[in-house]
């Protein structure tokens, strides 16, 4: 049986467009930064609104989601409308 992807998944992005994380409904992130495309890739999980990221070279982080704004790193993401 296959579960409905977590309604956080999509492409987050900083206000000036520098840093976009595409969370993929596999439980994959693929980062870009600036015109650096896949800068850090890796695998993520959402419990509640908390983000919890560990990237292919072992390196972790998280965030929180909060009133439709992704906050990570002291940066502030929003959803891209596709």
């Amino acid at each position: 049986m296959q579960q409905a992807p977590h309604p956080y998944v999509g492409m987050w992005v900083t206000e000036d467009g520098h840093v976009r994380h595409n969370l993929q409904p596999n439980g994959r992130y693929d980062e870009a930064r600036g015109k650096r495309q896949s800068a850090y890739r890796g695998r993520y999980w959402v419990t509640g609104d908390h983000i919890d990221y560990v990237d292919d070279t072992g390196f972790t982080a998280d965030g929180n989601f909060v009133d439709g704004v992704l906050h990570h790193g002291g940066m502030t993401l929003r959803r891209k409308d596709e």
